[in-house]
């Protein structure tokens, strides 16, 4: 995978949304507090819809009226949105918002190996092969031994995580797929519209109505969680994505989990275990050799 270079404002751009992303778990720790995980994925979705309608509207961009976009909108808000979020937030209710970020980072990894899968212009090379074998050895360093043998809360949450993380990896394969040739800013609303559709029902079920009677603090991180880790977010996640291109981009995944790490262990007081830190390094080791440009770097050094 290669890309075009860097350029500084696309490397601030990427540090911003690598801050955004990572206070999102931090965020969500905080609202966890006072609110169920779906209800706090339902939260996250809904007030991001009217920013990005706004941004839209200014841009004057057209809402698409074809029932097959609006139909992979609908598969990308339950990829994208729905599930993950869900399953991260449960998640969160039993591991730490660092921990979490850390196995959010396959993401990247496995969603190379799937693209190898099931895309025709993707194939699975083995530096994707190898770099998806590094990031399940980090997974299992930070499940540690215990998991061969019996999985206990703990464990369970750390499962949940990375169902979102996979369920994230599906839906870049799906927006391959179903979503080009549209614009990306519509993509985005398209989406977590659709996501807010699905959730509505699902929390109303198994949370009852939504309580407004909630702390100030919490407010205050269920709307950053959304205007800023979500709404805004997504418009710098697609100006990278013109700017930088997508082998850039998923370079904030690696990006994410020191900030998270920071924040929980400054405002929270979380702290890693050695078999985490040691997670983080494998997996990340796993973005750097499926990624594949600072090994080509290297042996280009090597050579000289």
């Amino acid at each position: 995978m290669t890309g075009p270079a860097i350029s500084p404002a696309a490397g601030a751009m990427l540090l911003a949304l690598a801050t955004l992303w990572g206070g999102s778990f931090f965020f969500a720790e905080i609202a966890l507090e006072e609110v169920p995980p779906l209800t706090v994925a339902l939260h996250r979705v809904f007030w991001a819809v009217p920013l990005l309608f706004v941004v839209i509207r200014l841009r004057g961009i057209a809402l698409p009226r074809s029932p097959r976009i609006w139909g992979g909108y609908l598969v990308m808000g339950a990829l994208n949105n729905a599930i993950p979020f869900s399953l991260i937030f449960w998640g969160q209710t039993r591991i730490d918002s660092g921990l979490t970020a850390i196995l959010n980072g396959t993401t990247a990894v496995f969603g190379a190996v799937l693209a190898g899968l099931l895309l025709t212009d993707e194939p699975l090379t083995p530096r994707k092969i190898g770099g998806a074998l590094l990031g399940l050895a980090g997974v299992a360093a930070i499940m540690g031994p215990g998991a061969l043998t019996g999985l206990d809360p703990t464990q369970l949450a750390q499962l949940a995580v990375l169902g979102g993380a996979m369920s994230y990896a599906l839906a870049s394969v799906w927006a391959r797929l179903a979503l080009h040739g549209t614009r990306p800013e519509m993509n985005a609303l398209g989406m977590l519209t659709c996501s807010t559709a699905l959730m509505v029902p699902v929390v109303l079920l198994a949370d009852g109505v939504p309580s407004v009677a909630l702390s100030p603090h919490v407010w205050a991180a269920l709307l950053s969680l959304s205007g800023l880790s979500t709404g805004l977010a997504y418009l710098l996640y697609f100006a990278i994505l013109v700017r930088a291109g997508a082998a850039n981009l998923m370079l904030v995944t690696l990006m994410i989990p020191p900030f998270a790490v920071t924040l929980g262990a400054a405002v929270l007081g979380e702290r890693l275990s050695p078999g985490a830190i040691l997670g983080f390094g494998l997996i990340a080791l796993g973005l750097v050799t499926t990624d594949g440009r600072l090994l080509a770097w290297m042996r280009g050094r090597m050579s000289v």
